[in-house]
Parts: C-alpha cells; structure tokens; sequence
C-alpha cells in the first residue's frame, strides 16, 4: 500500500496597495539633462493577486492590475512642470484614455529557498502595456510571514518595446532614455 501524497497547501493572497510601493525610474539625456531630472513616478493605484505554496514554489503565479491613470511624479518640483510631465506621460506616453490598463500576468516561476519562509524568486509574464504585450523577466526577494506575502524588487523594460514614442521637451534639449527601471515592495494578505 502506498502512502497518500499531501494536498498541496497553496494559498492565495491580494495586494494591500495601503501596505506596498511601487514606483517607475525614467532617466534623463541631452544637452540639458544635467539641468534637467530624472523623474520617479509613483503608482498609486494597482491591485493583484498570487498564489503560493511553499513546499512547491515554482508553481506561484502572480496577476497585477495598473490604472495607467494613476501614475504621479513624486520629485520635488514646480506644480507647472509636474503637470507637464503627467500630462505628458497620460496623453503621449501611455496614452491612458485608450488603454487605461497595464497588466502583468505570469506564466513561469523559479524559486530557491534562502532560509525559513525566504525565497528567491525569478518569474517570468507577460506585460501588456499601450496594446503591447512582451515576455519580462523579473527577480524579486520574497518573504511568508504568518498570513503576509511580501515581495521586492525590480525590472526594466524598453520604452520602445512596448511602441512608446520617447519624448522630449525643451525642443528635443532634454530627453527621456529608452530605459524604464520599475521597482517594488509589495504586501499581500492571505485570503481565507
């Protein structure tokens, strides 16, 4: 008689945007870029989920949902260039009013376990951004505590990969890179 194989434990869990951070790093050039910043923006409003079981991590998955809308520079600066820059990033860039949702779905994960209830984590998902949607690859620390996930982290993607114009002001003096790096501390609660 063989032995019964135990259920798999795997627990889901939903983002707790109150608890998680979650920003976007664009990077200046030009002739002015050294008068110019590099602006951090905020993502204020996502939701998500994941599941997870520990004794078989490399079958966690993770959805995340962005308002395209919700992105806010964070720097300080003049409430004239902040609203340029937003208006900027809404209307050219991401162009929110036509596709008012960014969605990240995995569909790969790789997990090695770091200590009790830390792991590190490679996942790989699609990205779908502006009607585009790519493979990323992302890497994050991950840790169970009780009822909580946490995972941080970060990844970059190529503006033009996903068909983003890179813009410019000061007439083409100042200009953003092809490069985004995005970066995250993001909270979960198991659901009972």
């Amino acid at each position: 008689m063989t032995a019964a194989r135990p259920e798999p434990v795997v627990a889901h869990y939903l983002l707790d945007k109150s608890l998680s951070r979650f920003t976007v790093r664009a990077f200046a050039s030009g002739m002015l870029s050294a008068l110019g910043h590099s602006p951090t923006i905020a993502i204020r409003n996502f939701s998500g989920e994941a599941d997870f079981d520990p004794a078989n991590p490399e079958q966690a998955s993770l959805h995340v949902q962005i308002r395209a809308d919700s992105l806010e520079v964070t720097d300080d600066i003049n409430n004239k260039d902040r609203r340029e820059i937003e208006s900027t990033m809404n209307q050219k860039v991401l162009e929110s009013a036509k596709y008012p949702d960014i969605v990240f779905e995995s569909s790969g994960v790789s997990a090695e376990q770091l200590g009790e209830g830390r792991y590190r984590v490679k996942m790989n998902g699609n990205l779908s951004l502006r009607g585009v949607t790519r493979k990323v690859p992302l890497m994050a620390q991950m840790s169970l505590s009780g009822d909580t996930l946490r995972g941080y982290g970060e990844f970059s993607i190529l503006q033009t990969d996903f068909d983003i114009p890179l813009v410019n002001v000061a007439g083409g003096m100042l200009k953003l890179k092809d490069e985004l790096k995005f970066n995250f501390d993001i909270v979960a609660r198991e659901q009972g």
